[in-house]
């Protein structure tokens, strides 16, 4: 049966005048008007709208994403007090840690010489630029803390060849500049993948990691490419890096060029000596808790590096101990014991660095 229409209307779309629809094609259009398009899809609408429909049908749905146990937007804690939930470790912990260790100092009237400031700025995970970077540009900033990380680079080579026809052996070809560039890289990254794993003293943050990531090239299976790309992400410790690329790029062609996605060159470092009055505050808080802290160098990057390049000090801290390292990974999770205790701790901390003597450089 077709519905009773008004006719046609601007741009000939009919529209209904009854509820004589079949309710098949009203299923149908009311599917079609949940905005699941990139970049930001309506999942939840989704999900919402075949829940309702297994219901209404007597079927059982099972929702599957990342090889999760749980919902990972649930936030279900288990009977061992771990609490399932992107965002568990990175970094919606430490947000509400913060939150709660200020409320409880607020609670018992602690007031300090200097200001506390809390910052919650967007986009750290695609670089920070409409966050933490825009925040640095736009505020006059006073010293702070945060952290110290390795230098981050992702970096393109770019390997052009002599064209030809896939039947031929086609001589200086962008494949073969390809093949030395990435051997070089690899290759370097197994030597500090070595000395990573045959040094005692050493952490993940004191070597450059290296991993190949993106590789582009080609139109068809019988075209010998004029041009293929090849993409690494470097994270490298406080050390100069670039010149050993540039030779990398020679040995593979006169021609091999690179372009940085992102490149951070600020290298200062943040004092950890007992003379420093930022870090005496800090450890000395630490020990009085009874707490072993580990100093290294941050793997990865954080907003801080925006920070850092305005001259302030940097020291990143986390109270998650005891807890496998499941940032980005399925599963990630915190105990409630652990989140907890982190909140007194930053209760000891805030209150150490707030009263802090006045520096000669602040004066």
């Amino acid at each position: 049966m077709l519905p009773d229409t008004d006719g046609q209307t601007e741009g000939g779309a009919v529209h209904d005048r009854s509820v004589s629809e079949e309710p098949s094609v009203t299923l149908f259009r009311e599917y079609l008007r949940l905005k699941t398009v990139h970049p930001e899809p309506d999942y939840d609408a989704a999900l919402s709208f075949l829940g309702r429909m297994a219901k209404e049908l007597d079927l059982p749905m099972k929702r599957v994403e990342e090889h999760w146990k749980h919902d990972p937007f649930a936030a279900v804690k288990d009977l061992e007090g771990n609490i399932y939930g992107r965002g568990t470790q990175d970094m919606k912990s430490v947000t509400i840690q913060y939150i709660e260790a200020i409320r409880r100092l607020k609670m018992s009237g602690k007031r300090f010489p200097r200001t506390i400031h809390l910052t919650f700025v967007p986009d750290e995970e695609v670089g920070g630029h409409k966050g933490m970077e825009t925040f640095v540009w736009q505020t006059p900033l006073k010293p702070i803390q945060c952290s110290m990380e390795n230098e981050t680079r992702g970096i393109t080579v770019r390997c052009p060849g002599s064209p030809g026809h896939g039947s031929r052996f086609v001589e200086n070809t962008a494949a073969e500049k390809l093949r030395r560039v990435i051997n070089s890289f690899l290759e370097f990254r197994e030597k500090e993948k070595h000395r990573l794993n045959t040094s005692e003293c050493f952490t993940l943050g004191d070597v450059t990691t290296v991993n190949m990531t993106m590789v582009k090239g080609g139109v068809a299976y019988n075209v010998v490419p004029a041009e293929m790309d090849v993409s690494f992400d470097l994270r490298i410790p406080p050390t100069e890096f670039e010149e050993q690329i540039k030779v990398w790029c020679r040995e593979a062609g006169e021609d091999v060029t690179y372009d940085f996605a992102q490149k951070h060159m600020d290298q200062n470092f943040t004092s950890t000596d007992e003379s420093d009055p930022w870090w005496h505050a800090f450890s000395s808080t630490c020990k009085a808790m009874n707490m072993t802290l580990e100093k290294e160098i941050f793997p990865a990057a954080t907003d801080s590096r925006f920070i850092r390049e305005e001259g302030l000090p940097a020291i990143g801290f986390s109270p998650m101990n005891l807890t496998p390292i499941l940032l980005h990974d399925h599963n990630e999770y915190l105990n409630e014991r652990v989140f907890l205790t982190g909140i007194q701790v930053y209760e000891h901390l805030l209150p150490a660095l707030a009263s802090v003597p006045p520096l000669k450089e602040e004066a």
